[in-house]
């Protein structure tokens, strides 16, 4: 607990989850559909295994004794005892409970509910190909329902609509994060599943995204107008005994719904206007976003257990622990993984660094080539 926080934290913690990941698995489903017509079948499962089970599997093994490890010392912290050697030791010991907990724990879930809509989508598409004329009807009948949603006023409220129910029936009020068991989580399976087919389908029609993603000022006022009602009901989420819970709570998961929808397209859509045209910038950070959301959440742990007693004021701590945060990473990135087969795997190929330009051979090349 930081001896300096704010009510916004929590206000900001509910706008951001509510739509990043959904935005992910959108974007996902849209540049998957074009791997499988690029590379077709194998060439799909394989660039799929290589480039979230490899990750997915690795990542845990070494991520689950840090991740172990930072949870100990925020509750010695708590207790104004932090012991860092004694907790990286028992993070380490959390291994020994294998195979019990396998793959469970970690914020790497998303890439294990990836592979299996993944998996799920190509099977639904093979058993649905088995009868042409069925294929032929489903499929027209797919592209046309795309084409109206997206081109719809109403496409925003249309779309909260299967999302309002699968949150409704969410443990909690808001997404589960699935992290508990390797079981699939059924609302949390149709959720992200549909927003990855939803990505499949527009890039069928790859013109409609531009549509989807219209910036409008009704789609703004929209979002505006869902976000202040569902800060407003969320603080009835824990008053179980009052007399019109139900109705509360179907406020907010509508609210809320269309609050993610109206986000991930206005997300799109003002990223698309800002960052047009090749920018190196632009490329460098996406091709470390992958990297970065692997690494990032230990870092963010112990910088906020180091920062917690600090008398500093609550929003400049938030805003250097994400500076250093991104700057490790970065670094890190650049330095060790970016040109070396970690960076392969990740991004499909291995790319020059940019920060840390020169290595031990380039260095004697240069001095060959000064000489």
């Amino acid at each position: 607990m930081d001896i300096s926080t704010n009510e916004f934290v929590p206000i900001f913690m509910l706008i951001s989850h509510s739509f990043r990941m959904e935005l992910f698995f959108l974007i996902a489903g849209f540049f998957s559909h074009m791997t499988f017509h690029q590379q077709g079948i194998g060439g799909f499962l394989k660039s799929r295994l290589i480039r979230i089970g490899i990750p997915l599997v690795i990542g845990w093994f070494l991520l689950r004794p840090l991740l172990a490890s930072s949870w100990i010392m925020g509750a010695q912290s708590m207790r104004g005892d932090v012991n860092i050697l004694n907790a990286l030791l028992e993070g380490l010991k959390s291994l020994g409970g294998l195979p019990n907990g396998l793959l469970v724990g970690t914020h790497l879930w998303f890439l294990y509910y990836l592979l299996l809509i993944s998996v799920a989508v190509l099977l639904v598409r093979h058993l649905i190909g088995l009868h042409k004329p069925i294929r032929s009807k489903l499929t027209q009948l797919a592209d046309r329902l795309t084409v109206w949603l997206c081109n719809s006023r109403l496409a925003i409220l249309t779309l909260s609509i299967p999302t309002a129910a699968c949150l409704w029936f969410m443990d909690h009020w808001g997404i589960d994060t699935a992290d508990k068991s390797l079981v699939p989580h059924i609302p949390v399976s149709l959720l992200y599943g549909g927003f990855f087919l939803f990505g499949w389908l527009i890039h069928r029609q790859s013109s409609l995204i531009d549509r989807f993603a219209s910036v409008t000022w009704g789609k703004f006022i929209l979002c505006i107008i869902s976000i202040v009602v569902t800060i407003w009901i969320s603080s009835f989420e824990m008053k179980f005994g009052h007399p019109q819970y139900k109705v509360l709570k179907v406020c907010f998961i509508l609210n809320y719904a269309i609050m993610m929808w109206s986000l991930v397209s206005l997300t799109l859509g003002l990223c698309k206007r800002i960052f047009t045209g090749p920018n190196k910038v632009v490329r460098y950070i996406a091709d470390s976003s992958y990297w970065l959301y692997l690494i990032h959440l230990p870092l963010v742990i112990w910088l906020q257990i180091a920062f917690a007693e600090l008398s500093v004021y609550w929003l400049i701590k938030l805003v250097v622990i994400f500076a250093i945060t991104i700057l490790i990473s970065v670094l890190l990135y650049d330095a060790f993984i970016r040109s070396t087969f970690i960076g392969a795997v990740l991004n499909g190929k291995r790319k020059s660094r940019c920060l840390f330009k020169f290595n031990r051979r380039q260095k004697r090349e240069q001095n060959q080539y000064n000489y």
